[in-house]
């Protein structure tokens, strides 16, 4: 039976590129990936959540385009930090101190058997979406019309769209910083790591297990 032809890992991504902090998409739009700091709305008090609340919804409304919250969860391995505290036990001189930190590391490990342990990672994705059309290639639209291409123009186009994009993304980090948030753009070498995360959790968690056995 002949094998069903298989579709290359990349081709189901839609990431094209990613330079300058900005991601580069197939359609040819363009993206940049804020981490914002979280708050614990549940310590807040009714008064406080409300006031909250209200000012997320200003924010909202002051935005003439979409944006998408997004929340990274991982399970944190607490492995390499148990083995550090049985070190820390096997040089203890006193016998007391062994136990407690014996019992420490029991209860930890038996508390996360029960309970996994998550950490969240919060982001906001601002887009722009580019006013060429998928498909068509610099200097297309040009040829279109009859008229020559220009690299300059282009260029300038380029420029205009990230200036937009720039734009966008300024206005929420002030948004969200009259909530109390604070938000900062992903550059290159952070974006690649968050959607490698992203696209292979199983690997990563595996390998972070292994690195922490080594050390």
């Amino acid at each position: 039976m002949a094998k069903e032809p298989t579709t290359p890992t990349q081709a189901l991504v839609a990431i094209k590129e990613i330079r300058d902090g900005v991601v580069y998409l197939k359609s040819n739009a363009v993206r940049r990936v804020l981490i914002v700091s979280g708050v614990n709305f549940d310590l807040k008090s009714e008064e406080e959540q409300g006031l909250i609340l209200g000012s997320f919804q200003n924010f909202l409304n002051t935005l003439d385009f979409s944006v998408q919250f997004f929340i990274h969860s991982r399970k944190v391995n607490v492995d390499g930090y148990l083995a550090a505290m049985r070190a820390r036990m096997e040089g203890e001189t006193s016998e007391l101190l062994k136990i407690q930190i014996g019992e420490y590391v029991e209860f930890i490990r038996s508390f996360v058997e029960e309970n996994a342990i998550i950490a969240k990672t919060f982001f906001v994705v601002v887009p722009y979406e580019s006013a060429i059309p998928a498909g068509i290639k610099s200097g297309g639209l040009a040829a279109l019309f009859g008229k020559p291409s220009s690299a300059a123009k282009e260029k300038e186009g380029a420029q205009e769209i990230l200036s937009q994009l720039d734009r966008r993304v300024n206005q929420v980090i002030d948004g969200l910083s009259q909530i109390g948030l604070r938000a900062a753009p992903l550059e290159n070498d952070a974006l690649i790591e968050l959607f490698y995360n992203l696209y292979n959790p199983e690997l990563v968690e595996g390998k972070r297990k292994v690195a922490e056995e080594r050390a």
